[in-house]
């Protein structure tokens, strides 16, 4: 994709997900991720209401008449996108690609966060971490995030969500906001998962093709595993072959699901081109 392409994506999804971004998914946002505590603001004269045990008595015998400390939450937080560039992100065969789309949901997470003052960063990874930019604020930065997941060159191996999630916990020490982005073709450490989501508040969001779940009937087809580079021709008229691939998704699914549950974190499952404005609404009204 050459820069005039990758700009001209970044417009388009700037101005899609703005529409679809809208005061409610941001209201949600603002409630599921609350600050993490309390600071002090300022001292005013003491109003009918004020919580007593804020009064500042200091200030209150120096001046004879009742003050209390004023405190505001602490609201700025880091949210880290986790974004798996292995080569099977980089494919799609209906709607879009799968990296587009995980684009335009960091999009929306991302505007999201700069519209309630919090910071985003991102972790790029496949096998290994192969790109982080830091925590900023402003919407220059989100877009800058966009062009670096659209423009980055796509790695044929496995992915290793392991190496990303103990990347995140080893450099960031203060409490984040994780969310993973990967198809999740590739296992995950239970151990490391639970850890991760102690020590951090963690959302998994696997993003699908259509063709990631089952195989149409259209003969024999040459097939080569874009992360592994194996080369194999496959009869997918056979309806066994066809059972057997999407019963094996199916399972994998559910696996990846109940790894997730019981690590304490949660995990969206979406196919490119759904409306996931709506699946993260719920998840922000659950937490």
């Amino acid at each position: 994709m050459q820069v005039k392409d990758i700009i001209k994506k970044v417009k388009q999804i700037e101005i899609r997900t703005k529409k679809r971004t809208d005061a409610a998914l941001m209201g949600q946002y603002h409630s599921a991720f609350r600050g993490q505590g309390m600071a002090f603001s300022e001292v005013r004269q003491y109003q009918f209401g004020d919580d007593i045990r804020r009064i500042d008595w200091n200030k209150t015998a120096r001046f004879k008449e009742p003050f209390v400390k004023v405190m505001e939450e602490e609201r700025e937080l880091t949210i880290m996108l986790l974004v798996d560039i292995s080569a099977s992100m980089d494919y799609g065969t209906k709607v879009q690609l799968k990296k587009e789309f995980v684009a335009e949901i960091c999009a929306s997470l991302g505007f999201s966060a700069v519209g309630n003052n919090d910071k985003v960063g991102v972790v790029l990874f496949a096998d290994k971490v192969y790109k982080v930019i830091p925590p900023q604020k402003g919407r220059k930065h989100i877009l800058a995030i966009l062009s670096q997941i659209l423009s980055v060159d796509y790695v044929p191996a496995k992915s290793n969500i392991d190496v990303a999630l103990e990347y995140v916990m080893n450099v960031f020490k203060k409490k984040s906001f994780l969310f993973l982005l990967s198809d999740f073709n590739d296992e995950i450490d239970e151990k490391t998962l639970k850890v991760a989501s102690r020590k951090h508040q963690l959302l998994g969001i696997r993003v699908a093709d259509d063709k990631d779940n089952e195989i149409p009937d259209v003969g024999y087809v040459f097939f080569q595993d874009i992360e592994t580079g194996e080369n194999i021709w496959v009869n997918t008229s056979n309806r066994r072959f066809r059972y057997h691939f999407a019963e094996e998704q199916k399972q994998n699914l559910k696996k990846m699901k109940e790894t997730f549950d019981k690590s304490s974190a949660h995990f969206i499952d979406l196919k490119t081109g759904a409306d996931y404005t709506r699946a993260l609404y719920q998840y922000f009204q659950r937490r």
